[in-house]
């Protein structure tokens, strides 16, 4: 998903930047894609518990199902027990699409607003995950996450080693891992599962570096005006968005422990 790099030299064509507009110019976008990454963490974890208070409850007066030990209000057996949960599953991919389609024409606000509402339903759809695991392998494991994202975008960021020879790589994976995943839901092979959650936290781990040291460049040689840079910090909030939550499921697979 690259809906800027093909216009990298097109946009703000002659705006000259001395070496200091450009190093302050890249610390704004660079600082601006981080903080709309975490303000759609934030939302997607707020929706997501949001979403679990209303779904579960511990009154079993109350409850009207049970799902992996958890006991369910009627609006808890609606969203997970009904073909509503696809619908909810399938709309972060529907606004994944969106945006590879709109962006460009959208303004920075209207880009901003779409992706801070695509961090809600993705909060919706996560929502399972506390459903399926307990609340404190969750945190432990979103932190060990948030450590190891900070880590693999400041080597992306710092390192002088040009990445772009792993973005191929990455991406047959990526293909690879997808594909997997489909047969493994018929196949439903625990060894399989396992495989692909290894391979899935190294291949999100490596696109993490590899999409920091995309986007720093995408920026210097893109010279961009104040409008795009804003619209571009989106789309990179959304590419290192989309690398974590995918790093995190995977490691939860790992570290995770079940409800009962």
């Amino acid at each position: 998903m690259q809906p800027f790099q093909q216009n990298q030299t097109g946009f703000g064509a002659g705006y000259a930047r001395s070496t200091a507009e450009v190093d302050q110019g890249l610390r704004t976008f660079m600082l601006g894609v981080y903080n709309n990454m975490v303000l759609g963490l934030a939302i997607s974890a707020l929706v997501a518990l949001g979403v679990n208070k209303l779904a579960v409850t511990a009154d079993a007066t109350q409850a009207v199902a049970r799902m992996n030990g958890q006991l369910l209000t009627s609006f808890g057996r609606t969203l997970y027990g009904t073909p509503l949960m696809w619908v909810v599953a399938l709309a972060p991919l529907a606004f994944i699409f969106f945006f590879t389609f709109r962006m460009e024409k959208m303004s920075a606000s209207a880009a901003r607003t779409t992706f801070f509402a695509f961090a809600a339903v993705m909060g919706a759809s996560l929502s399972t995950v506390l459903l399926r695991y307990t609340g404190a392998s969750v945190t432990q494991t979103f932190f060990v996450t948030a450590a190891a994202f900070g880590a693999l975008s400041l080597y992306g960021y710092t390192t002088q080693r040009s990445l772009s020879g792993m973005g191929s790589f990455l991406m047959m994976g990526l293909i690879g891992l997808i594909l997997a995943s489909i047969v493994n839901i018929f196949l439903a092979s625990s060894a399989l599962q396992f495989a692909i959650s290894a391979i899935g936290v190294l291949i999100f781990a490596g696109l993490t570096a590899y999409d920091t040291q995309k986007l720093k460049e995408m920026y210097l040689f893109g010279n961009y005006d104040t409008e795009t840079a804003a619209k571009a910090s989106v789309f990179g909030a959304l590419t290192l968005y989309l690398d974590f939550i995918n790093m995190f499921q995977f490691l939860l697979a790992f570290m995770g422990n079940r409800n009962q």
